[in-house]
């Protein structure tokens, strides 16, 4: 199999965004698109920012394995939690994580029932970003849990000792809400992997490769039958994960809003969230595809118009945080709660951890006004540099709305500071590093843009281009 290199299908970057910029550059055929992609997995040897990159996350990764087996011996005391923040960075990082893996299905599932074409080089990696995501944030409340090898009482199992779920508990519904949406999740990613494993097995030069991929193929041959059941089934796991993306966090939500400490118990919370959740699972997209198409040469595939919509729903998404912020701030001033009003008007921007809360105003509301420019949207570098100030700001959030709130709530003789040990920093960075690495481990063995779906793009390409061409049905040359 030949290789084709970075240079010779690489589109030159626009000064000056067009009005136009297309998913996918000119010139591509069934077979350069293929044989493109498929190099990613099957080339030998393999390119060399993989190695480094997997290095960096195994590495974080054996950090985390170190904190959570020192926490299994010593409990949960290493934390920095204690009367009375008694929710600190698991809950944190727990939040952070769900939301980063939101944009995975909004890319996925919504874009893909509006037919956006602009998703067809970005959702195959957007959907494994979102599995890791929830895996990662799935250890933080099992660990926080104290005695995570009990984890299964959160279960409605059958036992003799009626131990069912406390249905009043926030938890229950996290467990319900996440594993629904991993479930969901890991089904859409897989259906849409079936023709690319096929390609992958038909092209594999390894006999071991290819057995694992014609065994994940499931005997996909490419006839019609196949197609249409695969269509079916792909447009319907897309309907059942479109109403994810709002309930998913919304339930998260919940575990702050249903209890009555002073700054959590608002409505606003669910759909501030959800769409903090989008702006901060785009951010991470974009974190992630800017670095992939300059290692790997993928330009031509993610194009400007790619990272230009990108940024243009982090604007969007960017405003309604904000203007979460205004709301969350006017109501304690309008209802006049004493308890509210310190909380959110006085101890967050001028208490103990007002360097986070304008931390935080900065990164959310201040850098995504950035992307109003046209040229900011259009310049990779800067735009990768401010989705990295987006997460960073997001994490803060959380940190505020988790901590300022605990910290100071009703009896001033409880108050008190919270601060991260050592361990918490690296059960969060360990967490950083599981999801460096099983993004790696994704990219060696699995295609990153779908092969299926960019063969379409390019039948629709060419049929675009030779109805511009020819005399079209509106009676004339377009061309």
């Amino acid at each position: 199999m030949s290789r084709i290199e970075p240079e010779t299908l690489r589109a030159p970057e626009p000064a000056g965004l067009p009005e136009v910029v297309p998913v996918l550059a000119p010139g591509h055929t069934f077979t350069s698109v293929t044989d493109k992609i498929s190099a990613l997995v099957l080339v030998r040897p393999y390119n060399w920012r993989w190695f480094l990159g997997m290095g960096i996350g195994f590495a974080l990764t054996m950090l985390l394995l170190v904190a959570i087996t020192w926490l299994l011996f010593e409990g949960v005391g290493i934390w920095g939690i204690d009367v009375p923040v008694m929710w600190g960075f698991a809950i944190v990082n727990f939040v952070w994580w769900i939301g980063i893996g939101h944009a995975g299905t909004l890319i996925s599932a919504i874009l893909l029932l509006l037919k956006q074409e602009w998703r067809t080089s970005i959702n195959r990696f957007a959907e494994a970003m979102t599995l890791f995501a929830v895996a990662c944030a799935g250890l933080f409340p099992l660990l926080h849990l104290g005695r995570p090898w009990v984890f299964y009482w959160l279960l409605p199992y059958p036992n003799t000792m009626a131990l069912w779920p406390q249905w009043r508990s926030p938890l229950v519904w996290d467990v319900f809400a996440v594993s629904t949406y991993a479930t969901v999740s890991l089904l859409f990613w897989y259906v849409g992997l079936i023709p690319d494993l096929a390609t992958l097995r038909d092209r594999a030069r390894n006999r071991w490769a290819r057995s694992i991929y014609a065994f994940l193929a499931m005997g996909w041959r490419g006839s019609a039958r196949h197609w249409h059941r695969y269509r079916t089934a792909y447009l319907l796991l897309a309907g059942l994960a479109t109403p994810l993306v709002v309930s998913v966090h919304s339930v998260v939500s919940l575990d702050f809003t249903v209890g009555i400490v002073p700054g959590w118990h608002s409505t606003i919370f669910p759909p501030y969230f959800v769409a903090g959740a989008i702006f901060s699972g785009f951010a991470m997209v974009v974190t992630i595809a800017v670095p992939l198409r300059a290692a790997f040469g993928l330009h031509d595939f993610i194009t400007a118009r790619h990272l230009d919509n990108m940024a243009k729903v982090m604007l969007a998404t960017g405003l309604i945080v904000g203007y979460g912020y205004l709301m969350e701030a006017f109501i304690p001033w309008y209802g006049n709660n004493p308890y509210e009003r310190h909380t959110l008007l006085h101890d967050r921007p001028f208490g103990a951890y007002a360097h986070t809360y304008w931390m935080m105003l900065a990164c959310n509301v201040l850098v995504p006004q950035a992307f109003w420019v046209p040229w900011v949207r259009n310049n990779p570098v800067l735009l990768w540099v401010l989705s990295i100030f987006v997460n960073i700001g997001m994490w803060l959030e959380r940190y505020v709305i988790v901590i300022t709130s605990l910290h100071s709530d009703f009896l001033p003789s409880s108050w008190g500071m919270y601060h991260g040990t050592f361990w918490d920093y690296a059960t969060y960075y360990g967490t950083l590093g599981l999801f460096l690495a099983l993004m790696f481990l994704f990219i060696r063995f699995l295609p990153v843009i779908s092969i299926a779906e960019m063969r379409e793009l390019v039948h629709e390409t060419q049929r675009e281009q030779e109805r511009r061409v020819e005399p079209g049905t509106d009676g004339g040359v377009t061309s």
